[in-house]
């Protein structure tokens, strides 16, 4: 890892950890207090030694500026509007009946999973019907461009979506919520699309395919405004990174529809389409990864000194369950013996006692039943849910696995990592401990097969690549999941496949 130190003041710093999201600031106090000195020098003495000891390479990086500069400043209406469509934990979650941020502030005074309010407003709900009948009062605001926190009673901001959404506002793409560039009063050109990512995929989809509708009518009320021009054909953009990208192929593929009844993908019209013609999607992770398997078993810590989600509460949220990989693409092999699982089964979480199938799961998500609920009712209840968010995902696997030609008009582009170990085999032993048994090359979260959804067995990696995807353009970058956004590559390239490059 290189950790650079910048900053005007000696009270800041910026730096860079090695899982890719760049803290912006750690700003402390000109003097500290008696009781919090002793801690603070304790902490950034060694700090500072380690940054010193790192140093900084200076690598060359493109002048965007000067490269894109006039095509940024230039707008009329035949140019594409942006949708940036952030992936799981990208978009922030609030409580619309009381304001609490639920998920974008962490820290002094921000809700915990573990408190018995803060576990209530992270779990999705659960009961009887479909899960698009299960509602409950959070929303998503904004997406998530940067969180905070406070470290040993420092304040802390990391980056999340900041580089992605700046490099766009360098591009003259500006939103109301994020501007870092000036170019007069013609920025109706940028728009996000955040979303609950605790809820189904395709629910989110047939949002986001009227999101668009909704947003192409401002911009042709916008074209009518600004240049007197009515009737203009209006087609977007769009940048998605991680599991937007799903919900964005699932979208372009069906438009609003749901599957069948039975799980059937519904017809491939590509109503979703009609609207858009350039998609680039970002480490998105085409064939799920085995990440959201241990997350869901084990549960999931943001960072070292944040509270713990367990797999009760990660269990309610049917769209992690939508990022499971296809289990002979990316197996799951128990002990002894290698047998392959299926883990899209019901059984298979019941024999290892997984996630809602716990034991110890009721005990847990009583604290979403009102006091003196049968714990047996709980289990019941639990078991369900499971099924339901189970065959969901297979569902959504399958609409978006079958064979597919791009309507003409539509570009469809992935940007993908490969040049970090990241898994992709699992053992679990006979308690249902998961373990890692093999990794191939990837961004860490998501494999390079996976973003590519290439299908070729082992025995065939010496092959074309084999994908129901027809990839208009495939690029790779050595940068691990969120790091993605952040290179300097891959803004100078969407930088230019969204401003220079024809349309298709």
């Amino acid at each position: 890892m290189t950790t650079c130190i910048s900053g005007a003041s000696p009270h800041s710093l910026s730096l860079r950890c090695p899982h890719g999201a760049r803290i912006t600031s750690i700003s402390r106090p000109p003097s500290p207090s008696p009781s919090t000195k002793g801690s603070f020098h304790r902490f950034a003495a060694p700090l500072f030694i380690l940054l010193i000891l790192a140093g900084c390479k200076s690598l060359p990086v493109p002048e965007l500026g000067a490269i894109y500069s006039e095509a940024a400043s230039q707008h009329g209406p035949g140019d594409n509007p942006i949708i940036v469509i952030p992936g799981i934990l990208g978009s922030r979650l609030e409580d619309s009946a009381t304001g609490h941020i639920v998920w974008g502030a962490f820290g002094d005074g921000a809700l915990s999973p573990n408190s018995p309010e803060g576990f209530q407003l992270n779990a999705h709900p659960m009961g009887s019907g479909p899960l698009a009948a299960l509602q409950d009062s959070i929303i998503a605001p904004a997406a998530l461009d940067s969180a905070k926190l406070r470290l040993l009673g420092l304040p802390v901001t990391l980056s999340a979506y900041a580089s992605l959404l700046g490099t766009l506002g360098a591009g003259g793409y500006l939103d109301e919520s994020f501007k870092t560039v000036e170019y007069g009063d013609d920025h109706y050109t940028c728009f996000q699309f955040p979303y609950d990512w605790r809820r189904d995929n395709i629910e989110n989809a047939r949002l986001l395919h009227a999101f668009i509708l909704a947003k192409k009518k401002e911009v042709e009320a916008g074209n009518l405004r600004r240049f007197g021009r009515s009737g203009a054909p209006v087609k977007f953009d769009i940048v998605a990174h991680s599991m937007g990208g799903l919900i964005t192929r699932y979208m372009l593929m069906y438009g609003d529809q749901e599957p069948a009844a039975d799980g059937a993908p519904p017809s491939l019209t590509w109503e979703g389409a009609r609207n858009v013609a350039k998609v680039l999607l970002v480490a998105t992770p085409n064939d799920g990864s085995l990440m959201a398997l241990q997350q869901l078993t084990d549960g999931f810590r943001p960072a070292p000194i944040l509270a713990r989600y367990s797999p009760a509460l990660l269990g309610t949220m049917p769209a992690i369950y939508q990022l499971l990989p296809d289990p002979k693409l990316q197996p799951v092999l128990k002990e002894p013996g290698g047998q392959s699982l299926d883990y899209l089964e019901i059984a298979t979480w019941e024999e290892f006692g997984w996630g809602l199938a716990s034991p110890r799961a009721a005990s847990e998500l009583k604290r979403l039943f009102p006091a003196g609920t049968d714990p047996a009712k709980i289990a019941k209840i639990a078991h369900t849910h499971l099924a339901k968010c189970l065959d969901r995902a297979k569902a959504f696997r399958t609409a978006l696995a079958r064979p597919q030609s791009l309507p003409e008009g539509l570009s469809l582009q992935i940007y993908a990592g490969d040049a970090i170990a990241t898994p992709s085999t699992l053992r679990v032993a006979a308690n249902g401990k998961l373990s890692i048994a093999a990794s191939s090359p990837g961004d860490g979260t998501v494999l390079r097969s996976s973003a590519l959804l290439d299908t070729r067995t082992p025995a065939e990696q010496g092959e074309p690549i084999r994908s129901p995807i027809p990839w208009s353009r495939v690029s790779f970058l050595h940068k691990d999941h969120i790091g993605l956004t952040q290179d300097p590559s891959f803004a100078d390239n969407i930088l230019y496949q969204l401003l220079l490059a024809p349309h298709p």
